[in-house]
C-alpha cells in the first residue's frame, strides 16, 4: 500500500497510518509542499490513500487518473478543494476534521478583536522603530461593544461563547436557523448583524455560493469605525471593496488570514493591496496552526482513514453515505460501491444465493448520488463470487477486507 500525504502533515497523523495492521507493506511519502494538478496525478501513480489541506486541488482530472486511490483525508475543516460528487462516483469517500481546529481558530480571533480595537499594530510598529507614543486615542475597550458573527456553526458558536466572557453582546446571523448560546441574539438577516456590530467576523463555507458575501453593498451597511474579521475563506470576501472601504475610514480595520489566491508553499511569495497598511492584521492562513489543533487533526482524519480501510467506516465522510459497523469473527466484510438505483441490492442478494453465501450482516446507506452496501458473510464460498459482484449493473467499486 502507498500512501501519500502533502503539506506537511502532523506527525501524530503519519504515525496512525504507519502502526496501522493494514495487513501489507505500506510506503508513506510525506511532502511539505502542495502539489499542483499534473504533478499530483504523476505523484498518485499507486497511492491507495492521499492526505492533503487545503491548498492541493484534487480535480475531476486528477481523480481520473488516481486508478488506485480508494480514500482522501482533508487534513482541515474545508473540503472545498476536492471534487467531492466526482469522488463519490468513483468510490472514494473523503474525510476532514470538523472540530479539530475549532478552538484555535476562536481563540485567534478573540485576540484580533482586541488587538484591533487597541490599535495595537500601530502601538508595536512604532516602538519597534523607536518611537515612544503613549495616547489613549482610537484605543477602546470590547467589553459592551458589538460583536456580529456571520455563520453560527463550530467556530462561530464558540466565538460567541468567548466573547460573551469579556462582556461583548453577540448578534449572529446563519443561513440555516440555528438556536443561540448563552445571551446570543439572533437576527433574520445578514443586513440586520451589519447593522449593529463593531465588529463583524466571518465564518461561512467555501461553497460557491458565498463568493464575495461580503461586498460593496454589505461594507456600507456597516457602522461607521467598525472593524472587519474573515478567517473563513478568501473568496467570501471582494478585496477590493474592502479595500475601499478601509481607504476611506469607513471601515476602522480588518484581519484577514484567508486569500482567494495563497502561495503553495513558504518558499513562494505573497503580494496584496493591503500590505504596509497599518489598520490590517494579515496573517497566512494559520487560524487553525497551532500544535494543538494540527495534533489532534492528524489524529482524527488517519483514524478515519485507518477506520475505512480496516471496516468500511464512513460515519465522518462528507460525500458518501455514514455507515459505521462493528466488525465480526469469522466473517468476511464485502463493500459493494454503486450507483444509487433501484434494483442493485436484489441484484446482489441473489448473487449471494446463487453462490450459497450465508449472509451473517448486511447494511445499505444511500445519498442521491451513490449506495454503499457493507456485508459479512461466511467465509465459505465460490473464488467467483467476487467477479460477479463486480458485473453489477451500475458497480463503482467492489472490496473484500478481511
Amino acid at each position: 500500500m502507498k500512501i501519500l500525504l502533502l503539506e506537511n502533515i502532523h506527525d501524530s497523523g503519519v504515525q496512525i497510518l504507519k502502526n496501522a495492521n493494514f495487513g501489507e507493506t505500506v510506503e508513506i511519502e510525506t511532502r511539505k509542499q502542495g502539489l499542483d494538478e499534473d504533478d499530483l496525478i504523476k505523484a498518485l501513480d499507486g497511492v491507495s490513500l492521499l492526505g492533503i489541506r487545503s491548498r492541493t486541488q484534487v480535480t475531476e482530472r486528477v481523480l481520473d487518473n488516481a486508478k488506485h486511490l480508494q480514500a482522501i483525508g482533508a487534513y482541515c475543516i474545508g473540503t472545498n478543494q476536492i471534487n467531492l460528487d466526482a469522488a463519490a462516483l468513483r468510490g472514494i469517500p473523503a474525510f476532514n476534521a470538523p472540530y479539530s481546529n475549532t478552538r484555535s481558530v476562536a481563540e485567534m480571533i478573540i485576540g484580533e478583536i482586541i488587538f484591533l480595537m487597541r490599535g495595537l499594530y500601530n502601538k508595536i510598529s512604532s516602538l519597534h522603530a523607536g518611537e515612544w507614543i503613549k495616547s489613549a486615542v482610537g484605543a477602546r475597550e470590547v467589553r459592551g461593544k458589538s460583536l456580529g458573527i456571520i455563520g453560527f456553526g463550530n467556530i462561530g458558536s464558540q466565538v460567541s461563547v468567548l466573547a460573551e466572557g469579556l462582556g461583548m453582546r453577540v448578534y449572529y446571523y446563519d443561513a440555516v436557523d440555528k438556536l443561540s448560546i448563552g445571551n446570543a441574539v439572533k437576527m433574520s438577516s445578514l443586513e440586520e448583524v451589519l447593522r449593529v456590530a463593531d465588529v463583524v467576523t466571518v465564518h461561512v463555507d467555501g461553497s460557491p455560493d458565498n463568493a464575495n458575501l461580503m461586498d460593496d453593498a454589505q461594507f456600507t451597511m456597516m457602522k461607521d469605525g467598525a472593524h472587519f474579521i474573515n478567517l473563513s475563506r478568501g473568496h467570501v470576501v471582494s478585496l477590493d471593496a474592502l479595500h475601499k472601504h478601509l481607504a476611506s475610514g469607513k471601515i476602522a480595520g480588518a484581519a484577514l488570514d484567508v486569500f482567494p489566491v495563497e502561495p503553495a508553499g513558504n518558499e513562494k511569495t505573497f503580494s496584496s493591496p493591503f500590505q504596509n497598511m497599518p489598520n490590517v492584521l494579515l496573517t497566512p492562513h494559520i487560524g487553525g496552526s497551532t500544535e494543538e489543533a494540527q495534533y489532534n487533526i492528524g489524529e482524527f482524519v488517519s483514524g478515519k482513514l485507518v477506520e475505512y480501510m480496516m471496516a468500511g467506516s464512513t460515519f465522518s465522510a462528507v460525500n458518501f453515505p455514514r455507515i459505521q459497523l462493528p466488525s465480526l469473527k469469522n466473517t468476511h466484510r464485502l463493500l459493494h460501491i454503486h450507483r444509487n438505483v433501484p434494483g442493485v441490492l436484489s441484484q446482489l442478494n441473489s448473487i449471494f444465493a446463487r453462490n450459497s453465501v450465508n449472509v451473517v450482516s448486511q447494511y445499505l446507506g444511500t445519498d442521491p448520488t451513490i449506495g454503499y452496501v457493507i456485508a459479512d458473510v461466511d467465509k465459505e464460498y465460490d473464488a467467483s463470487l467476487l467477479e460477479d459482484l463486480q458485473n453489477v449493473s451500475n458497480t463503482i467499486r467492489v472490496r473484500i477486507l478481511y
